[in-house]
């Protein structure tokens, strides 16, 4: 697995009945993702546990892929 990039922005706009994710890094590099409404509905839910839950130093490494 690569090492974690710097996120510099993230774009969203709808695709027909699915909506595009853009990723940029601050090295350059765009990754473009189609997702469903409750993949995305998912993901608001996961960033908002985090965001609530209180700071750890945690080991360095990324989460487990779900």
């Amino acid at each position: 697995m690569s090492h974690p990039q710097k996120l510099a922005r993230i774009l969203a706009a709808r695709s027909g009945a699915d909506i595009e994710l853009a990723i940029a890094t601050q090295g350059g590099q765009t990754l473009k993702l189609l997702a469903t409404p409750d993949q995305v509905d998912r993901l608001i839910d996961e960033l908002e546990d985090i965001l609530n839950s209180p700071a750890d130093e945690g080991t360095g490494e990324p989460p487990e892929a779900a």
